[in-house]
């Protein structure tokens, strides 16, 4: 990508060119005052450079370098997948997570969503024959601080889990360098988060993944039940933008949602059913997401060795490619694996 591709004043360009930048991309790997320092512009120059370089990228979003050399790029179509790290769940999911749309997992606090979701960060890093997507990971909290020692664990446990990778290549990915956090308190800070930093990682090529965690947190806590058709509206807005990042940078979305529990006065009781629970944000969300996965903790402990988890069930409620079908799981030190029943 060339400068003469850029809409910008003559006066920029002659400035940019001047100072020896060679790509649209390099300008985005420079900090803005550095950028000042070797162009001569004002911030507003800046501003407007910034701003037309990031808007080409998102127009041509780079393809890595292994996909280019395997002849692989029809790959990143509605066919390729991201590998969960399990052949049980793999298979469940016909592949993993879809590279196009929202997928959503949902469940109740401690059945192992966040865990999932960390396990799918570092899958992402590995090269794409297998199962990754030879890039990092964007982890967006909205409710609680990142896990970042039960990262470090999953990291050290890699060659554990992933036995189909050679020990090399795993030691020598850097998962922890490519994986980048963001916290968001309100919507507001969520909305800066996803149409500003997160395009500009994702023109960079620095990650490929894209997680929210939680999607039900915020908009819970800032609107009132009177307030139910601003929160939709809210709602269209945050996953029109997911959406469209999603299909600009060919980027799969994970969403985690809390659940809300059904309620039934058939027994003459006005209590919820502790089993009966259904995901959060009503129809309004449930029609912006293209998977729906639910993560259920049952009764029964596993045990192998020294280790012992409760029992989980990864559900697939609803997708255009997948029958409804479930997997019993466990959480282990190395991760969230199939059990075979």
């Amino acid at each position: 990508m060339n400068w003469d591709q850029l809409e910008l004043d003559p006066r920029i360009l002659a400035a940019v060119r001047r100072a020896k930048l060679k790509s649209v991309r390099e300008v985005l790997c420079v900090s803005g005052l550095d950028l000042q320092r070797l162009t001569g512009l004002s911030c507003s120059d800046i501003r407007q450079l910034l701003t037309a370089a990031a808007t080409a990228c998102r127009r041509h979003p780079p393809i890595p370098a292994l996909l280019l050399h395997r002849g692989e790029c029809c790959r990143l179509g509605s066919g390729f997948r991201l590998s969960v790290g399990c052949p049980l769940l793999d298979k469940l999911l016909r592949g993993g997570l879809p590279v196009g749309g929202i997928t959503e997992l949902s469940g109740e606090s401690g059945s192992g969503k966040t865990q999932l979701a960390l396990q799918l960060c570092l899958c992402a890093q590995y090269p794409t024959q297998y199962g990754g997507l030879n890039s990092g990971a964007v982890y967006i909290c909205t409710e609680d601080s990142f896990p970042i020692r039960r990262l470090q664990q999953l990291i050290r446990e890699q060659p554990c889990l992933r036995s189909d990778v050679p020990p090399s290549l795993i030691s020598s990915l850097q998962f922890s360098d490519h994986i980048y956090i963001e916290h968001a308190a309100d919507l507001d800070s969520l909305q800066v988060c996803l149409s500003r930093r997160v395009p500009l990682l994702l023109a960079r090529g620095l990650v490929q993944l894209l997680v929210v965690d939680s999607v039900a947190a915020l908009f819970r806590s800032e609107f009132q039940a009177a307030d139910w058709l601003e929160r939709n509206k809210q709602l269209l807005t945050f996953s029109s933008t997911l959406r469209h990042l999603s299909q600009e940078f060919t980027t799969p979305v994970l969403c985690i949602n809390q659940v809300t529990n059904v309620f039934s006065g058939s027994d003459g009781s006005l209590g919820p059913l502790p089993s009966n629970v259904t995901p959060a944000l009503g129809l309004a969300w449930a029609n912006q997401v293209m998977v729906r996965l639910m993560m259920r903790r049952l009764q029964e402990t596993v045990v192998r060795g020294e280790q012992s988890s409760a029992l989980r069930r990864l559900e697939v409620v609803f997708a255009p490619h997948l029958p409804r079908e479930g997997q019993d799981a466990a959480v282990w030190r190395e991760g969230v694996r199939g059990v075979s029943t």
